[in-house]
This record gives structure tokens, C-alpha cells and sequence, in this order.
């Protein structure tokens, strides 16, 4: 391997084992290393980048790996950044994804987790707060989100093309008041295939229904990685009953806790439902896509940031992601809140998380810790 591809996987091996607090957090520690330390790009290059994950789906800050790997030596580093910051999340959630399947039945285990449900649907009301306040600013985008809400609500299980349905009638929208739509990003529309082709997966839990699934999520979730819930909910909870709600919130709970993006969720999720070869498919699909897209739209980054028609086709899906998570709020409520000892943690966890800047993992811990008591007790 290169000196620079060496230093590549060195500084986003570190990034990736040290990165909680979500997306924002990550990319500000990648700001940090890339620009003020190793000097790899100057400020408005980065800011470019940044701007080009956010036009193409997928976990935004493993996109800003993936892109300033490209940058720097081309395709073989978007691949040595992007492993070496998936890795040692992938490591850490596959290693409590074996304690979970060996121990999560223990009744005293189970009750530590019943603590915990509550706190990660408080996690999941702030960031849906902190989504709708930067996709709700328009009162076109309040339409969309109502509208979503409603069309959630009575048509379960098709999140996907409210999402990109949302999109295209923003985009179409936009062009009936004035703008003429040329630079529509095409990228996104490869996305329409990937809910035809995941409808076929149905009947037993395997390894390349999995990668299917999850190649999917990836392919088509704009917005905060807690969208992801409504995703997992739709497929595995509702649709096919592979997994409990409860099941659901333990996945998005370990990847919450530990480092890197949340989507490293898939790696529970897949290890739980199939062993190692199923951590492994569902984990590969649900970050090549990333890797697919950044690698094509990295020569367009400038067109794509500065592209009305995209801005205008995220307005529509970024509003569409809030109603979904939304629903998936209210629906998770009976299952984490359900009865009066974690309708109170769930409470104090969002007046915490909403008033204070509080690490969630402290939260995480302390429910686990309100959870352990209760099974003492």
C-alpha cells in the first residue's frame, strides 16, 4: 500500500473508532483531521463535498469519507476511507450483536433493555425536532409533510415512494413556478429499481434477502439516519415479521452506542436474523450504494451542489423523511413507553435531550442502569 493510502486508512480507521454523537459530530471531527491538521483539502473544498452528500441518499458523513478518499487517491482511496471508517464500528456492534443472541433472553438482560427503549425513542423525537426544523421552513414543504403523514398512516409499508414521490412533485412543482428543471439529478432516480426488485423477498430470513433489503435502505434513505426506523419497521417488522418492534429499537439502541454512522444497525439486524454471514450481507448492502454513488457523482460535485432541480427534488423528500419518522414516533410509543416507570424515562430523556447538550450515550446508559434496578428489584 502507498504512503498516502496508509495515511488514508490510519486517520479514518481513528475517525471511525472514535466518531459518536451522530453525522454532524463525525463530520466535524473529519473537518478537523482533514482541514486544520492533515491540510488534505482547504475549507471551501470541503464545504463542497459536504454540500454533494447531501443531494444523493445514504449515511452523510461515511459520503464524506468516501469522497475525500476519492480526492485524494482516486478510487483505491474512496475504498481504503470508506472500510477503514465502517471497520471498527462494524467490529464493535458485531461483537454486542453475539452478547445480545447469547444473553438477551436472561430476563435481567431484558429488563436492562426495556430501560433503554424508552431513552432511544426520546433520541428519535430530537432528531426528528432538529430535522423538521431545517426541512420545515418553507410552507410548500409543510404540504408535503402533511400530506406524507397522511398517505404513512394509511398505506403502510410504502415509504419508499412517498419519499420519492415527494421529490418528483416538489421538483415539478418548482418548475410550474418559474424554474425550468435541466439538471435533474439522474443519480437519484436509480433508486426507482431498488423497491421493484427488494418486492420479490419474502418467506425465510437469508443472506441475500438481506443484502437485498438493506441495499435498498441505502439506495433511498435522504434525511436523518433515523429514518432508518421507518425503513426497518416497514420491511422486517410489518411486511415480512422477522423481527419485534422491540427487536427494532435494540438495533438502532447498539447502533446509537457505539462509534460511526447509525446505519452500522444493519450489522445487528443481520447478525440477529442470520449469524456472521447475514451481519456481513446486510451490512455490505446497506453501504454500497454509498460507495456506487460517490464514486459516480464525485465528477459532477459542483453541477450537483449548485443544481436547482436537486435542491428542489431534496425539499420534497427531506420534508416526506420528517412525516415518516413521525409515524414511526407515534407507532414506537406503545412499545417503548408501556407502562409508567418508562413513560417517565422516556418524559425526563426528551426534557434532557431538548433543554441540555447532554451526550445521548450518557442517556443510553442510564436507562440500561434504571433497567438493571428494576430487575434487581
Amino acid at each position: 500500500m502507498s504512503r498516502p493510502l496508509a495515511e488514508l486508512a490510519i486517520v479514518f480507521f481513528k475517525l471511525g473508532a472514535t466518531s459518536f454523537g451522530g453525522p454532524a459530530a463525525h463530520i466535524a471531527l473529519m473537518e478537523d483531521e482533514v482541514v486544520r491538521r492533515q491540510k488534505w483539502l482547504d475549507h471551501d473544498e470541503f464545504l463542497d463535498l459536504l454540500g454533494a452528500t447531501n443531494l444523493i441518499p445514504g449515511p452523510n458523513s461515511t459520503e464524506m469519507a468516501l469522497h475525500i478518499g476519492r480526492v485524494r487517491c482516486g478510487w483505491k482511496g474512496l475504498i481504503v476511507a470508506g472500510v477503514a471508517s465502517i471497520a471498527p464500528a462494524f467490529a464493535c456492534v458485531l461483537a454486542l450483536s453475539y452478547v445480545y443472541v447469547r444473553y438477551g433472553t436472561r430476563p435481567e438482560i431484558s429488563l436492562v433493555l426495556d430501560g433503554v427503549k424508552p431513552v432511544m425513542l426520546a433520541i428519535v423525537l430530537q432528531a426528528l425536532v432538529r430535522l423538521g426544523r431545517v426541512a420545515l421552513t418553507r410552507p410548500r414543504a409543510w404540504v408535503f409533510g402533511m400530506v406524507a403523514f397522511g398517505l404513512a398512516l394509511a398505506f403502510s409499508g410504502q415509504d419508499v415512494w412517498i419519499l420519492l414521490g415527494a421529490g418528483i412533485v416538489s421538483l415539478l412543482a418548482e418548475c410550474l413556478t418559474g424554474s425550468r428543471p435541466r439538471d435533474l439529478p439522474r443519480l437519484s432516480l436509480l433508486a426507482l429499481g431498488a423497491p421493484a426488485a427488494v418486492g420479490v423477498v419474502a418467506g425465510p430470513v437469508t443472506s441475500g434477502g438481506l443484502f437485498l433489503i438493506f441495499f435498498k435502505i441505502g439506495a433511498t434513505l435522504f434525511g436523518s439516519g433515523y429514518v432508518l426506523l421507518s425503513f426497518l419497521r416497514t420491511d422486517l417488522v410489518l411486511r415480512l415479521g422477522w423481527l419485534s418492534e422491540g427487536q427494532l429499537l435494540d438495533a438502532v439502541a447498539v447502533g446509537q452506542v457505539t462509534p460511526g454512522p447509525l446505519f452500522t444497525s444493519a450489522t445487528f439486524v443481520g447478525y440477529l436474523l442470520a449469524g456472521f454471514p447475514g451481519a456481513v450481507a446486510a451490512t455490505v448492502g446497506i453501504f454500497l450504494p454509498a460507495f456506487l454513488l460517490v464514486a459516480l457523482s464525485g465528477p459532477l460535485v459542483e453541477r450537483l451542489r449548485r443544481s436547482s432541480d436537486a435542491r428542489a427534488f431534496l425539499d420534497g423528500v427531506n420534508a416526506s423523511a420528517v412525516a415518516l419518522m413521525a409515524v414511526v414516533t407515534l407507532e414506537l410509543f406503545q412499545a417503548a413507553a408501556a407502562d409508567r416507570i418508562r413513560l417517565l424515562v422516556f418524559v425526563a430523556s426528551t426534557a434532557t435531550l431538548l433543554l441540555t447538550k447532554i451526550n445521548s450515550a450518557w442517556l443510553i446508559l442510564a436507562g440500561g442502569l434504571i433497567g438493571l434496578v428494576r430487575s434487581v428489584a
